[in-house]
């Protein structure tokens, strides 16, 4: 055989160690900082502001923040209908915010800034039960999407362990979206919307790079009989590692490509889909070769093991 073979089984210990030390910390970093929540999962109020000329939006969320006492979230905007700029200002808030409040609020953005004709275009108060079902949804829609691929992979490789190959994938896709929702925790993204398309991407993503895998040693098996569960993943996951490097740059090249584009134009709606997307393709590619199918073998090395001592 022509091509070289990595020993990907050997190093399992590595692979294992540095994704559970990252994982770790993640899991540190998001109990120390917090992660932030949307609006849409936790609710609170959103009011759009227009105004005339150039406004830091720093300076508006200091002032807000102080008269409310309260984190708030501000997005820049064109008004469509006029030649004013807009201010959407979401924050939350358990009791909604009373009319008071508001013109509170409305005085103090006229004070601060008389020369830019602050206005009230829209004001929401946003309820969290519509995003919560739309995050339960997303996360049984996961769930039964994890017990299809293990089914699914069960039957198609079943002359391989398929359950273990099943079980084996699920783990690296948890593996993957544990590294996506890091990158929200750590660059300060909100756990919105973005969030659970990212994941959901993720899942299809990372399942296809991995089955791709298996088949290689699926394939392999026939011409190989005799070789261990260590031999044919070696050999099986050098194979896939080409195609796969090649797929993962890219996919990945054109996420950099928007990324880039979108922190240009100060796009964080973009920016939070694309560069969690990265991460997890990234992620995606590396449990595919170094997660599932090292996995697969430490679980029937073990398998084999007990059975032999229970023969002795």
């Amino acid at each position: 055989m022509n091509k070289k073979i990595y020993d990907f089984s050997g190093k399992k210990k590595i692979w294992f160690g540095l994704s559970l030390a990252l994982i770790a910390l993640i899991i540190a970093f998001s109990v120390i900082r917090g992660v932030e929540i949307a609006i849409e999962f936790k609710g609170g109020t959103i009011i759009t502001y227009s105004y005339e000329g150039d406004v830091k939006s720093s300076d508006v969320q200091s002032d807000i923040e102080a008269l409310l006492e309260t984190p708030v979230t501000i997005q820049q905007g064109e008004n469509l209908s006029g030649d004013s700029k807009t201010f959407s200002i979401s924050f939350s808030y358990d009791q909604g915010l009373s009319s008071e409040k508001q013109n509170s609020l409305t005085s103090l953005m006229q004070e601060k800034y008389p020369d830019s004709n602050f206005e009230v275009l829209d004001s929401n108060d946003v309820n969290p039960t519509s995003g919560r079902e739309f995050f339960l949804k997303c996360v049984v829609a996961a769930i039964l999407a994890a017990v299809l691929i293990i089914l699914y992979i069960a039957w198609r490789f079943k002359k391989i362990s398929g359950w273990s190959a099943g079980v084996c994938a699920v783990i690296a896709l948890i593996h993957n979206l544990v590294f996506v929702f890091g990158t929200f925790a750590v660059i300060g993204f909100e756990i919105n919307s973005n969030f659970i398309a990212v994941i959901l991407t993720i899942l299809g993503y990372s399942v296809n790079d991995t089955i791709v895998v298996y088949d290689r040693i699926r394939e392999n098996k026939k011409i190989m009989p005799k070789a261990s569960f260590t031999e044919l993943v070696n050999v099986s996951t050098s194979q896939s590692l080409t195609r796969s490097i090649r797929t993962s740059i890219t996919t990945v090249s054109t996420m950099i490509i928007v990324s880039v584009v979108a922190y240009i134009y100060g796009v964080e709606s973009i920016l939070s889909f694309s560069v969690p997307m990265i991460v997890g393709m990234i992620a995606g590619t590396y449990a595919s070769l170094c997660i599932a199918s090292p996995l697969w073998v430490w679980w029937n090395e073990r398998k084999n093991a007990k059975t032999v001592k229970s023969k002795k």
